[in-house]
């Protein structure tokens, strides 16, 4: 009998050292297959995408500024039975990106009291309106669709900052389902292995060999153990729900993940004492140039800078030139209209401008104030970034140091509970002190195991204050 008890102890150490981190044959939810769903079909994640799209509908908008535009206007007054005028004016005017507009158009006229400057019968023409100083580089439609342009590529930077921030949630429950999941597993195998032990001893007991006493201590011992099971579980049951939130279908319906599909484990194995780390200089180098929050800024200034051109407008005076070429019958192309300013032509210039120029320099001055406000957000979101990367940093260094110290009390309370167990083996302990030394094995096992998880979740918090974790 005690030959029987000494081998279940060996065993138990086994189960301690190496196998309690086994797990049954189930489907395995990896950490990058569920970072895989939650880009794909969260709802926050397809917002992003609405966003992108909704962008994209803006160019559209504004690329209607420089729709081709075409008008008809018929007008006719009898009166007293004298026709005044019978006017029919088709007309198509075609804007371009360098602020010139296109005209073409005819007209019928018809009529006795007619305005002398109007021409009787059908005419056609041909013409140009070139903005000479006021939106000759730079006006409302180009600004538009600019501005449209530098929006659609800012919802994309914004789509990588938005995922940036779901998936560092994501990933710190997907952990503590992971953490919650090896611990109940630990206290389900610590009660296999004491409701073993129980039965043994009550078994040696009725033999005569053991007091009654360690059947109460045993039985004890494994009570104390259910109970932390069934906490465990029930802090499993409420992370498996936590996780579900970022679980959902192709068609937008939430997802309750089955009993059966359990985290991957081979973390547990892993080693993280011979993990590479990024090297911070370079991490803080590549959130300068693409960390999407400070990206955003830099789009910003950029429409920003848009609206500042636009804005320097309202300074110069208006000044167009509008110039038709005309022709004699519908047909403009055949008429004889000779050469530009020699004969059939009709061409006009309009000059206007504010004399104190009061809304253009205060429109002005605040454009450059929105530039300059913006850069100083943008230079303080900087240092806050290269901050947060360090501190993460620092943070994953000392888990990785406290992760190796643990890893060696845990092997030293290992070597401290096999050598009471083959005192009691010997019959110079009692079950308690075994007892004692394996609830401290418990212990350290636990805060090793905390330890690695909080290692995972700082490794995660370092990608994403440097706005890579997507």
């Amino acid at each position: 009998m005690k030959k029987t008890i000494y081998i279940l102890i060996i065993i138990f150490n086994l189960v301690i050292s190496s196998a309690i981190f086994a797990q049954e044959k189930e489907d395995i939810l990896t950490q990058q297959e569920f970072i895989d769903i939650v880009i794909k079909y969260h709802p926050i994640a397809k917002q992003a995408d609405i966003n992108i799209e909704k962008a994209k509908a803006d160019i559209l908008i504004a690329r209607g500024g420089f729709d081709p535009n075409a008008t008809a206007s018929i007008t006719q007054k009898t009166f007293d039975g004298i026709e005044y005028y019978n006017s029919v004016n088709p007309e198509i005017r075609i804007p371009t990106w360098y602020g010139i507009e296109l005209i073409a158009g005819a007209e019928n006229l018809s009529g006795t009291r007619n305005n002398q400057e109007e021409t009787i019968g059908q005419t056609s023409y041909a013409g140009i309106v070139v903005p000479l100083a006021k939106n000759l580089l730079i006006d409302k439609r180009r600004a538009a669709l600019q501005t449209a342009k530098v929006f659609k590529t800012l919802s994309e930077i914004e789509k990588r900052s938005i995922l940036n921030d779901l998936l560092l949630q994501a990933t710190k429950t997907y952990w503590d389902w992971a953490y919650q999941y090896q611990q109940m597993t630990i206290l389900k195998n610590l009660i296999s292995v004491n409701e073993k032990r129980f039965n043994l001893i009550k078994i040696s007991f009725r033999q005569g060999d053991k007091p009654a006493l360690d059947t109460t201590e045993a039985l004890t011992q494994l009570q104390t153990f259910q109970y932390l099971q069934q906490e465990a579980t029930l802090l499993f049951k409420n992370a498996t729900l936590d996780l579900n939130t970022f679980l959902w279908k192709e068609d937008q319906e939430a997802f309750s993940l089955p009993d059966i599909i359990v985290p991957d484990s081979i973390w547990i194995t892993e080693n993280i004492a011979d993990k590479s780390l990024p090297i911070l200089e370079e991490l803080v180098k590549q959130s300068r140039l693409a960390h999407p929050d400070i990206q955003q800024y830099n789009f910003k200034i950029e429409a920003l800078t848009i609206d500042r051109k636009l804005k320097f407008q309202e300074l110069l005076p208006k000044i167009d030139f509008k110039y038709n070429q005309l022709g004699k019958g519908y047909n403009i192309l055949n008429a004889k209209s000779g050469v530009l300013f020699d004969n059939n032509f009709q061409y006009g210039i309009n000059v206007g401008i504010p004399l104190r120029l009061s809304k253009g320099r205060g429109e002005y001055k605040k454009a450059k104030l929105k530039i300059n406000e913006t850069a100083l957000n943008r230079n303080l979101k900087t240092v806050l970034i290269e901050n947060k990367i360090k501190a993460n940093y620092n943070e994953l260094l000392t888990l990785r140091s406290q992760f190796i110290l643990l890893e060696k009390s845990f092997s030293n309370f290992q070597t401290l509970q096999r050598g009471e167990e083959l005192k009691f083996f010997n019959g110079e302990s009692s079950l308690f002190l075994v007892n004692s030394r394996e609830n401290k094995s418990l212990e350290a096992m636990q805060k090793l195991l905390k330890t690695k998880t909080e290692y995972y979740k700082a490794f995660n918090n370092l990608l994403w204050a440097s706005g890579v974790l997507n």
